[in-house]
């Protein structure tokens, strides 16, 4: 006798993102989605506490959830902290069952249409209308006067180093999907950490970052020094990567920060390693690898204290960091908000993962507005500066457009 067993109902990944969405977007929640580095595993967020929150950046005494702070630091020097009230995970490469969804999923009768048009409908209106958030794109002209002004100060011995930045507003495609986007950029880039956040009223972000600014796992903290931009070239783009002395000093400026801050907390012990030459996108970067036994050096707290201490970085603001963010926020005609601040997961599944709001888009009343920034020393060429930026607007933007 034949016994025919029915195979479990599965349910595609953007079938379970779309809802998740859909869910959180129609209640007013929080949400936050993530795909780490070289990882094939999607965690998404929704906080259902009803409050938006801004919370000292002490890491260890936080709950389970995402962090994001602007790129300029706020008077009370707190960041937006989305507390994980539901918590779900996911391999991008594995079937999902609906018999290991929870009852959410099983109680809904929402057509799989009528979820889509919802979402589309959401990021086309649902957004703040506040005037500070009335931006436009940064001309050519505006951009190379605000590099040469930053060459001119360098020159003058007021800086090290600034990071300018522009803004490029487009217009999404007519069959623009949020989550087909960033199921997208999950495939174009597995070496970045892909991103999704939506807090009401404050901002709704979706980008690929490559920079970590902190990371703790176990017994260890991580960071790195990023800087210095060219374009993959060729077959093997890293084996053809030749840098310049701009590029090659910029990096080493990062690093220098970073082991300067090491010193500031007396701390000595670490691993450097580097620098070497990383793609992420269609980019190619100069990176330092640092790493610090939190055990050996009995400093379990490092990851909150150097966070605190490395923010900005002079990867996207300068140095001195003071002085250079002084003459960004005199300079630039656009509030940065997200975009070269820092976003992540918190103590989710004993980790830690902190990085950069690099390769960002801001979405926002219907329209989508890019970011980058451009490293500016006194070897820096202003037109070269303009069409590095340009690059980076495109890692997200041909997403989009």
């Amino acid at each position: 006798m034949d016994i025919s067993t029915a195979q479990p109902k599965t349910i595609s990944q953007e079938e379970l993102i779309a809802l998740r969405l859909y869910d959180a977007l129609k209640g007013g929640h929080q949400i936050a989605i993530w795909k780490s580095p070289k990882s094939s595993a999607v965690q998404l967020i929704v906080d259902k506490t009803e409050k938006v929150k801004k919370v000292d950046l002490d890491l260890d005494q936080l709950p389970a959830g995402f962090i994001a702070h602007t790129f300029s630091p706020q008077n009370d020097n707190k960041a937006y902290f989305l507390q994980a009230s539901d918590y779900i995970k996911f391999d991008l490469d594995l079937p999902i069952s609906t018999e290991d969804l929870d009852e959410t999923f099983h109680s809904k009768k929402t057509q799989p249409t009528e979820i889509k048009d919802f979402i589309k409908n959401f990021w086309r209106q649902n957004h703040p209308h506040k005037s500070e958030y009335d931006i436009v794109s940064s001309s050519k002209e505006t951009f190379i006067n605000f590099v040469e002004s930053g060459i001119s100060a360098i020159n003058a011995g007021e800086i090290a180093k600034v990071v300018p930045s522009r803004v490029k507003k487009v217009k999404p495609k007519a069959d623009f999907d949020l989550v087909k986007t960033f199921l997208d950029l999950c495939k174009a880039y597995p070496n970045t950490f892909v991103n999704f956040f939506h807090i009401p009223d404050i901002g709704t972000w979706l980008g690929a970052t490559p920079e970590i600014l902190i990371k703790t796992e176990g017994k260890h903290f991580y960071t790195m020094a990023l800087a210095g931009t060219q374009k993959a070239q060729g077959d093997n783009p890293i084996k053809n990567a030749a840098w310049t002395q701009k590029e090659i000093e910029e990096q080493a400026l990062v690093s220098r920060y970073i082991v300067n801050n090491f010193k500031k907390i007396r701390l000595r012990e670490y691993e450097e390693n580097g620098p070497k030459t990383v793609l992420a996108g269609n980019l190619l970067h100069l990176r330092s690898d640092f790493r610090v036994d939190m055990e050996a050096t009995n400093f379990p707290q490092l990851g909150a204290v150097m966070l605190k201490l490395l923010h900005p970085t002079s990867a996207v603001c300068g140095t001195p960091k003071d002085k250079a963010m002084d003459f960004i926020q005199k300079h630039e005609r656009f509030d940065r908000s997200f975009f070269s601040g820092f976003i992540g997961p918190v103590n989710i599944e004993n980790q830690t993962s902190i990085y950069v709001n690099l390769r960002t888009a801001q979405i926002l009343n219907g329209e989508v507005i890019l970011y980058a920034g451009a490293g500016v020393t006194e070897d820096s060429n202003p037109e070269k500066e303009w069409e590095e930026t340009s690059l980076k607007c495109e890692i997200i933007g041909k997403f989009i457009q």
